[in-house]
């Protein structure tokens, strides 16, 4: 295992994992970190549809408090895209359990405990496969930043993608669904536009991913299953907007409400996760929770400490865990 210099400089290294092969050739993902000396605690951060890891922000949080802080860029999203690959397209969130699972083994190797932290399509796939890992002792907690647990869609809509499932699922891999161009949540969060962050739109296009038929009967699939009930053995803090806005074109709304997914949604279906869940609601706060406005995210990164902090404190008599 060799670790480079990332691109997001001082104190960060990349590791490429291989990943084998798929239908579309070889598939690597990379497990991005920046390394606390002596840390027995570690967050490993895991993206979502159209994203990759940049938030250092989160990573500095977390280093300043000890914590060795680690994110994967899944196959086919951000450094983890090779030049023959469609991004971001697999035929089942299953694809993405082997690059966690080598992630989890080397965080493991060197780190008595592990949070993971996801942000929604990511928050999907990393609660099915805590699911699938209980009991294992891999995962001590899991904090699901605007997991996406359904359509944002209206209910006849979802109920369409549904009986069509089998059909888009036999769909070629290249057929892209016509759902038209949105802007909204790109524009709101780039700073060349009406946002404050600065990353690759590249790897993070304004107007996101195309969505391809078996992209999307997958994650139906992924809601279906977790609609049924998982029962993921560890505490699970669910954290989403106390708003939703259906916009597809950026206005100023957009900066203090979910404009990709239905909140209420994530606040129904979290309670199927598993028996232990926590969902708090943040007024004024964006899809990803961590790129909303300075107050927001310090209320964000206050909730979790204060949550950790409860589920798993510290047994280090020199940490107070209030």
């Amino acid at each position: 295992m060799i670790a480079v210099p990332d691109i997001l400089g001082a104190g960060y290294e990349a590791v490429v994992l291989p990943m084998g092969r798929d239908a579309e050739g070889e598939v690597v993902a990379t497990l991005v970190r920046r390394r606390v000396a002596g840390s027995r605690r570690a967050i490993l951060y895991i993206h979502g549809f159209t994203d990759y890891f940049f938030q250092t922000h989160v990573a500095d949080h977390y280093i300043a408090q000890g914590v060795s802080f680690y994110a994967l860029d899944l196959r086919k999203y951000g450094r983890s895209l090779l030049e023959h690959q469609t991004r971001g397209l697999i035929g089942s969130v299953t694809e993405h359990f082997p690059e966690i699972d080598e992630a989890v083994r080397i965080i493991r190797a060197d780190h008595d405990e592990l949070t993971i932290s996801a942000h929604s399509t990511g928050g999907l796939i990393a609660a099915l496969w805590a699911d699938r890992v209980r009991g294992r002792g891999l995962v001590d907690a899991l904090v699901l930043n605007s997991p996406f647990l359904d359509l944002n869609v209206p209910a006849l809509v979802r109920g369409a993608a549904d009986v069509l499932g089998g059909v888009l699922a036999r769909l070629p891999a290249t057929a892209v669904l016509p759902l038209g161009i949105a802007t909204a949540y790109g524009a709101s969060l780039h700073r060349d536009h009406s946002g404050e962050w600065e990353y690759d739109l590249e790897w993070k296009p304004l107007a996101g991913f195309p969505v391809h038929a078996v992209w999307l009967a997958a994650i139906r699939r992924a809601h279906r299953r977790l609609h049924a009930g998982l029962r993921v053995d560890v505490p699970v803090l669910v954290l989403c907007s106390d708003r939703s806005l259906r916009v597809r074109d950026f206005v100023p709304e957009a900066h203090a409400a979910d404009v990709v997914l239905d909140a209420e949604h994530i606040a129904r279906w979290s309670t199927r996760i598993g028996p232990h869940v926590t969902c708090v609601r943040i007024p004024g706060g964006m899809h990803d929770l961590l790129l909303s406005a300075e107050p927001v995210r310090k209320q964000v990164l206050a909730e979790i400490d204060r949550w950790l902090a409860y589920v798993r404190p510290d047994p280090r008599p020199d940490r107070d865990p209030t």
